[in-house]
Parts: C-alpha cells; sequence; structure tokens
C-alpha cells in the first residue's frame, strides 16, 4: 500500500506507514468514516473528497510560511519528530462554495478563493499557527505543533475570531464590489496528535487520535 503522504510502498495489511508515520486508511476528515481508495465523496456524509481542478492557491510550506517561524520549526524539529502533543485544530471555509463555483468563472472562483485563503494564513501565522492542509475552499492549521506553546488553544481562538473578521469584511467588500455572496465557518477542536517526520520545506505528517 503506498503512502499518501510521503508515496512510500508498505505492506498491504499496514495501517501507518513505516517511512512516515502517517495513517494509510483513508479516513473522511469531516465525519471520520473509513472510506475506499477510489473514493470521491464520502458515503457516511457525503463531503465531497477530490479538490476542484482549480490551481491551488499556494504550494510547498515553505513558500508561504514566513521566515521567522520557519526557523523555529526546522530549529525544534528533531526533538518533535515522533512525539505526542497536545495540539488545537482549527478548520475554515466558504459555506456554499460549490454551487458558487458551478456559476462563477474559473478563474474568477481561484481569485476569490486565493484572497480569503491568503486572509485566513495571515491569522493562522499572526499566533504561530501551522497551516497543514489546503482545501479547495479554506485551510486545516494546528495550534501546539510544529511549535509549541502552553496557550495554544487560546490562540487558536484568537486567530478564528480575528479570521471571521477578516473574512467577513472581506465579504462585504466582494458583495459591494462584485455581486459576490461569501458566507465562512470556522471549527476549532483540541485533542492528541502523534507528530511525524518534518521536510526541510516544512511539509509534516501527524497523526491524530481520538475526536482529534
Amino acid at each position: 500500500m503506498k503512502c499518501p503522504s510521503c508515496g512510500r510502498d508498505n505492506r498491504e495489511e499496514a495501517s501507518f506507514c513505516d517511512g512516515c508515520g502517517a495513517p494509510l486508511a483513508r479516513v473522511c476528515p469531516n465525519c471520520g468514516n473509513d472510506l475506499r481508495p477510489d473514493a470521491r465523496f464520502c458515503d457516511g456524509c457525503g463531503h465531497r473528497l477530490v479538490e476542484s481542478s482549480e490551481p491551488s492557491p499556494v504550494s510547498a510550506p515553505r513558500s508561504y510560511v514566513p521566515d521567522h517561524l520557519a526557523e523555529k520549526i526546522l530549529e525544534g524539529r528533531m526533538a518533535l519528530e515522533g512525539e505526542r502533543r497536545t495540539v488545537t485544530a482549527l478548520v475554515a471555509d466558504a459555506v456554499r462554495f460549490t454551487p458558487l463555483s458551478e456559476r462563477l468563472d474559473e478563474e474568477k472562483v481561484y481569485d476569490l478563493i486565493k484572497g480569503c485563503v491568503e486572509r485566513m494564513m495571515d491569522a493562522v501565522h499572526r499566533y504561530e499557527g501551522m497551516v497543514t492542509q489546503f482545501r479547495g475552499d479554506g485551510v486545516l492549521a494546528l495550534f501546539g505543533a510544529p511549535i509549541a506553546h502552553e496557550d495554544a488553544a487560546r490562540r487558536a481562538v484568537a486567530a478564528a475570531l480575528e479570521m471571521q473578521q477578516d473574512l467577513e469584511a472581506h465579504a462585504r467588500e466582494l458583495a459591494r464590489e462584485q455581486a459576490v455572496a461569501f458566507r465562512f465557518r470556522v471549527g476549532l477542536n483540541t485533542g492528541p496528535v502523534v507528530v511525524g517526520k518534518i521536510h526541510d520545506n516544512l511539509e509534516m505528517s501527524y497523526t491524530p487520535h481520538g475526536d482529534t
């Protein structure tokens, strides 16, 4: 079985990659339901699993993580790899994005989402969180790993509130200037993860446990 995180070939019966520690079974990020390898939608909640054909607003983490945060991550990565951490995960995305993307030109949708995602990232980085995943119309970020903070949960809440304010102001601009209606939602959850390998380009793998 090929690892979706690092591409390493593992035994078919393996549950975790023996190269980076990432989970091998596909799980729905929305409801946790086990998925078939070729699933495009979750058969438990209907969540879309395949990203749209629009280009991603960003590439490797090193291209968007501020230099001072990148230095902190790389300095402490050896001590962090394989460690169990309590983190707060933040998920932010646009509400009813799919119908909107079907109505608008693909390039316009890309520009709209790019502006929104940049505001999400700014809020995350201001409180030293790490964006670990882009989901087409939003982001998944962690607070507490790979940079450790005793007040990681408070930082995540502060980032979420600031993100909501920035996105609401941006949505008002879009409605006034382009007659486009955008709404956003932000969710938080705190729980344990085991941190995997952190690469030079800041890509990282981690294994969530329980409700995380």
